[in-house]
């Protein structure tokens, strides 16, 4: 989809200029992979025009295959942003309805082609947001992945603005049975899935390990449950832990402090690909969320929606610590 996002300081109804960025949640996230040298392939649908010719372009240039990416309908999901700063929060207002993607009703993919060779397939909630057929749709690719004995990986990615608390928990509890890795928080367990909430006297970790185990347990066939814990001192200033639950242990990244935030938008998804990146490169839980923590802080640091580092520049940034010139 393409973002039209303001000025650091500019109102959006005051705005002249728009600064133009192509990415979307699973787009990104398959923006991570290619960088970090794994194959794959995006499956979307684009209109037969400039925009969508634009859509294959940018993941082109990123490796990301597009042989999945079908041509037709009306137009290109768009949304706009105005640009947060200081004590003022980004905003957004989408624009998705009639798109292309949003209006379809059939999966127009031949399935088995989708599937072939495929190790994992990447989803995200804010696809289930968009219409009730999409929530159907949803749940016809991840059986069709199960039977093609392909990991689903799932994004929650609650959007308030897209759909209800109530709505988006029905989902998931229909969705969740057919998941295999898992980017869900303790917000996410107590609101969406109703999970009671933590009485314990313990530390912040504590809670958040209670909470990851009450999901364990409403769904044993997740493996792995992941997310980041966001201080938020301002809008140009954050303190990003990444989280991860696997095997019954918890593990916990280093703290990266980002100040200045360039762009914020994608950070998530730049987390959700060092996760995937992890497994496909069988790296250690610590190794693993180590990895996907500091590419998201590295994200923070350029302008669009996607990751723009390789695998190597990720590790040499962990090694070399925050700020210091890598010569």
């Amino acid at each position: 989809m393409l973002r039209l996002s303001t000025h650091e300081g500019t109102r959006i109804s005051l705005a002249e200029n728009l600064n133009a960025h192509y990415g979307g949640g699973e787009a990104n996230v398959a923006i991570s992979l290619a960088n970090y040298g794994h194959e794959v392939a995006f499956a979307s649908k684009v209109p037969a025009n400039g925009l969508g010719e634009a859509v294959k372009r940018h993941l082109g240039r990123f490796g990301v295959d597009t042989r999945q990416l079908l041509v037709g309908g009306p137009r290109l999901g768009t949304y706009y942003m105005e640009a947060g700063v200081g004590e003022r929060a980004a905003s957004v207002i989408y624009d998705r309805a009639g798109s292309s993607f949003a209006t379809m009703t059939d999966l127009e993919w031949d399935l088995p082609s989708l599937f072939a060779g495929v190790d994992i397939l990447h989803l995200s909630g804010i696809t289930a947001a968009l219409s009730k057929e999409w929530q159907r749709l949803l749940l016809d690719l991840m059986k069709a992945a199960k039977e093609a004995e392909v990991k689903v990986s799932f994004d929650v990615n609650y959007r308030g603005l897209l759909w209800t608390q109530a709505e988006a928990g029905a989902f998931l509890k229909k969705a969740l049975p057919y998941v295999d890795y898992c980017s869900a928080g303790n917000m996410d367990a107590l609101y969406l899935l109703k999970v009671p909430a933590y009485e314990g006297q313990g530390t912040p970790q504590d809670e958040l390990i209670y909470y990851y185990q009450q999901m364990q347990e409403l769904f044993p066939n997740i493996q792995l449950f992941y997310s980041t814990k966001r201080q938020v001192k301002s809008a140009s200033d954050n303190i990003l832990t990444g989280t991860l639950y696997v095997d019954g242990e918890y593990y916990e990244s280093p703290s990266h402090h980002i100040n200045p935030i360039v762009d914020r938008v994608g950070g998530g998804d730049a987390f959700s690909g060092g996760v995937l990146h992890g497994l496909l490169s069988q790296k250690a839980p610590q190794e693993l969320i180590d990895f996907a923590t500091a590419a998201s802080a590295l994200k923070h640091t350029v302008h669009g929606d996607c990751n723009q580092f390789s695998a190597t520049e990720v590790e040499r940034f962990i090694s070399a610590g925050s700020g210091k010139i890598i010569r």
